[in-house]
């Protein structure tokens, strides 16, 4: 052993040549468990043949070790050879030491071939027989959670935290924490998210930890977590419309729209970010800002129909129909059909005193919105200036279905009648 560790050092040092070739003279006169140690270092190495060929040669003298089964199938893994490694697999026996292992193994085989339920049976006949063992609770909590049974998941990761056992490169609490959180037990969450942070910066830890925060309103824990993401991750994308949120939420609406603006220059394509900034300028009362904003994400994607929606409606409240009229036409230029927007097209149609264009696309969506009461006043009093008496009485009947209370309307289709 002493001298397959010096070879093995070699290799850390970066005489990567001179600690093969020490491993391979050591082959010639290694004894049988040396060669399965070898075999071992040579698989951690990526010298998957190598392995296979030393593992080959003990299998034939040791048909029934169960152990070299299991390295077998894990190199046969490594060589895109899941069907021969699952034979393999079957094989151990179950009184065998590497039974545990092959269950584990082949739980991630069947989930890699989408046999989850033939996985789910695999990981729980381990479970049975060795129910204290915490790579096996863990297996079975990963499993679940992977698999999106969140509920299920916690009793078994919770098991591999309690029983103070690590696994190199997998942050127990952290996962433990994200079924938590992810499960709607938030306050559960906060707690394993703070334990499992402190001992692992983890970015996407981060995110989740002041996902959570924000789910349960505290923006200030939420506003922390996401800023000490963004400082150890700057291309974290997902964080940015998040913080800006939670800034909102704060009132701190210069560092709501900062943090959008940051997040445009890492991800310039997200229109969401645009659409939000946009609705804080409107919110600041810098309507320019905004109207450019939701340029910018309609010119991305002219199938934005927030964004569309959300810049018609403000040219509207500011009476710029002729602006409006334009935006409805380039809408039609690139395809795009809307009930809303034959509305808005003949709002601007009807302030611009096309009022033949305008009853023409009135007449197209009213059977599509009788029951919008907003529509059918506008359209009842359209009628009205149109000439049109009788039918505008029918319309403000119709309304007045909707809103029996309306008074006015009442009052309004008395004298209609008269």
């Amino acid at each position: 052993m002493k001298e397959i560790e010096k070879a093995i050092a070699a290799i850390e040092l970066g005489d990567v040549d001179k600690g093969l070739g020490d491993l391979k003279q050591l082959l010639k006169r290694a004894d049988h468990q040396s060669k399965y140690d070898i075999a071992q270092v040579f698989h951690e190495l990526g010298h998957v043949e190598q392995a296979k060929e030393i593992i080959d040669e003990l299998m034939m003298m040791y048909p029934d070790e169960g152990s070299l089964n299991a390295l077998a199938a894990e190199l046969l893994i490594d060589m895109d050879q899941e069907d021969e490694a699952i034979e393999l697999l079957q094989d151990i026996k179950e009184d065998d030491e590497a039974f545990l292992q092959a269950q584990l193994l082949l739980a991630d085989l069947y989930q890699m071939q989408s046999l989850d339920e033939v996985a789910e049976q695999k990981l729980l006949l381990a479970f049975k027989k060795a129910p204290d063992e915490m790579i096996i609770s863990y297996g079975l909590g990963e499993f679940y959670l992977e698999r999106g049974d969140y509920v299920k998941s916690i009793p078994y990761l919770k098991k591999a935290v309690h029983s103070g056992e690590e696994i190199k490169d997998v942050h127990l609490e952290l996962r433990l924490a994200e079924a938590y959180s992810a499960s709607g037990q938030f306050e559960d969450a906060l707690i394993y998210y703070q334990r499992g942070l402190k001992n692992h910066l983890e970015p996407h830890a981060l995110f989740g930890y002041g996902f959570t925060a924000y789910q349960v309103e505290d923006m200030v824990l939420a506003i922390e977590q996401f800023e000490a993401l963004k400082a150890l991750d700057p291309d974290f994308s997902t964080v940015y419309p998040y913080l800006a949120k939670a800034y909102e939420a704060e009132g701190r609406i210069d560092d709501a729209l900062e943090t959008l603006k940051a997040g445009m220059s890492v991800d310039e394509f997200n229109e969401s970010l645009y659409i939000h900034a946009a609705k804080l300028s409107f919110k600041k009362n810098t309507a320019i800002d905004g109207e450019a904003f939701l340029r910018q994400a309609i010119a991305m994607n002219p199938s934005n129909v927030e964004a569309v929606h959300t810049l018609a409606a403000f040219l509207k409240h500011e009476e710029m129909f002729e602006e409006l009229l334009d935006l409805m036409k380039h809408m039609k230029e690139y395809g795009e059909e809307d009930v809303l927007y034959t509305w808005y097209e003949a709002t601007a149609l009807k302030e611009q005193d096309l009022y033949d264009e305008a009853y023409t696309l009135y007449k197209e969506i009213a059977g599509q919105l009788i029951e919008d009461v907003d529509f059918l006043e506008e359209y009842g009093y359209f009628l009205l200036e149109y000439g049109q008496r009788e039918r505008a009485k029918q319309i403000f009947s119709e309304l007045l279905k909707l809103q029996p209370e309306r008074g006015d309307i009442q009052e309004l289709i008395v004298d209609l009648s008269n």
